[in-house]
Formats: C-alpha cells, sequence, structure tokens
C-alpha cells in the first residue's frame, strides 16, 4: 500500500503574530517553525501504523522552500520512507493542492493523509481540493480508521456526534484528533533520517484564482466585567445589551 502524507510549516503555537509591508505579509521575525501539529501526530502516525500493520511504504509531501527541509526530515525521523519538497512558495491553498495532486496522480497512491487543517490558517481547504483534483473520494475529519484489503472503515467528527464511513482506496482523508498517538522521534531515527531520500521536484504550473491582499489582527479583548451570582438581573442586562447574546 503506498501512503502519502501531506506536511506543512507553521508557526510554533506560541509565536507573536505580527505583519509587514503594510499588513500584506507574516513577520517571520523570531519565528520559530513547527511542522503542523494536526498533520504529525495524527496524519503522519497513523499512516505509519498502517504500513506497520499492512506493509507498504509512506511519502511525505511538502510544498515550499528549501528552509522546509529541517520540517521534514522530522516526518523522517518520525518514520516515513521518503520525502519528496515541491520547490515553490506556496501562494494559495488551491496552488497548494494542485502542486500535490499532479504529484499524487503521477505516483498514484492509495491513501493520501493530511491534517483537518493548518494551526495557522486554519482553512480546512487543500484536502477537499486534493480529492476533487485526483477525483476520488474525501473523509474529512477523521478520529479512528482501520483498513480490511483496500476497504477502510472510517469514524469521523460531524456536529453532535460521529459518522462512520466505508470507502475503497484511492481516497483522500483529513485527520483529526484521535486518529493516533503523537510519537517522538528517537535518535536512531534521527540519524536514520539523514540518509533517507527527500526529493525536490519542479512545481507543475497552476494558476492561483485567488491571493491574500491583507492581513489583520483581531481586536483586543476588553476587560472582564465581575458580576455578583446574586444579581442575575444585571447579568440578564448585560447579555443582552452589551454582549447582544441573547
Amino acid at each position: 500500500m503506498k501512503l502519502l502524507v501531506c506536511v506543512s510549516k507553521t508557526p510554533e503555537t506560541t509565536a507573536k503574530i505580527a505583519f509587514t509591508e503594510g499588513n500584506t505579509q507574516f513577520d517571520t521575525s523570531g519565528v520559530q517553525f513547527i511542522m503542523n501539529p494536526y498533520d504529525e501526530w495524527y496524519a503522519l502516525v497513523r499512516a505509519l501504523e498502517l504500513k506497520e500493520a499492512n506493509g507498504g511504504s509512506v511519502t511525505l509531501i511538502n510544498v515550499g522552500p528549501a528552509a522546509n527541509d529541517t520540517v521534514i526530515r522530522k516526518g523522517l525521523a518520525i518514520g516515513a520512507d521518503e520525502a519528496v519538497r515541491v520547490d515553490t512558495e506556496p501562494s494559495s491553498a488551491l496552488f497548494v493542492a494542485k502542486q500535490i495532486a499532479a504529484y499524487a496522480k503521477k505516483e498514484a497512491f492509495d491513501v493520501v493523509f493530511l491534517g483537518k487543517e493548518t494551526i495557522d490558517y486554519n482553512g480546512s481547504e487543500v484536502g477537499a481540493m486534493v480529492a476533487e483534483l485526483l477525483d476520488v473520494p474525501f473523509i474529512s475529519y477523521a478520529s479512528h480508521m482501520e483498513m480490511d484489503g483496500d476497504t477502510a472503515t472510517v469514524t469521523r467528527d460531524i456536529e453532535g456526534g460521529n459518522e462512520v464511513v466505508e470507502v475503497k482506496a484511492p481516497f483522500v482523508v483529513s485527520a483529526a484528533k484521535g486518529l493516533a498517538e503523537q510519537r517522538i522521534p528517537n535518535m536512531r531515527g534521527i540519524m536514520m533520517a539523514k540518509r533517507k531520500p527527500l526529493k525536490v521536484e519542479p512545481a507543475v504550473e497552476a494558476e492561483d484564482l485567488s491571493v491574500a491582499v491583507h492581513y489583520e489582527l483581531p481586536p483586543e479583548k476588553g476587560d472582564v466585567k465581575l458580576v455578583d451570582p446574586e444579581n442575575m438581573d444585571e447579568l440578564v442586562r448585560l447579555l443582552h445589551e452589551e454582549a447582544k447574546a441573547i
């Protein structure tokens, strides 16, 4: 079974967010970058578990510049067999999806994994776009997954509960919390990662249909108002008149 795991580089969760060049670019000064947690903890690890149980191979793919290689190498240290970096700046979700889909189609993977979203943009767009471009089923927000031959039984999170579906490979699946447990790379894995192949592929020509033109920070939170628990009338008034919550 050939498994492809899409990984992204994101700012560390405690990074200070700021913008430059007239609020058109993310300010990377002093920012530490990590592999997107949903890609690393859930998508990659579940792919590795399936390989260990059923055989096959796990390939990582990242769309980005050479600076991303450190993040990709961590995925190899955790256990992926090889990695591919599409050598281009990711400019939009659709652009990234087209790069991933082009490589996945060429190599004929059985399952394409990715996290349910990246922790910087939170768009949840790339997975569905990749599936559409490959013309295969897409299962989102997977929290449990078992394979029997080429058939997967997937539990996915939905509003108010869970949904269980069956799907035949090839398909694309986005990973949510619960799909796997985080693995920490050990020293042997780190040393082996240095010898594993990391191929660099040129980008395919792809038109951007939408681009980000401006970023802005959310408004600062206001002061907290404490209400005496015996004064419910005041609480209701504040919720109605100020918070506009009722």
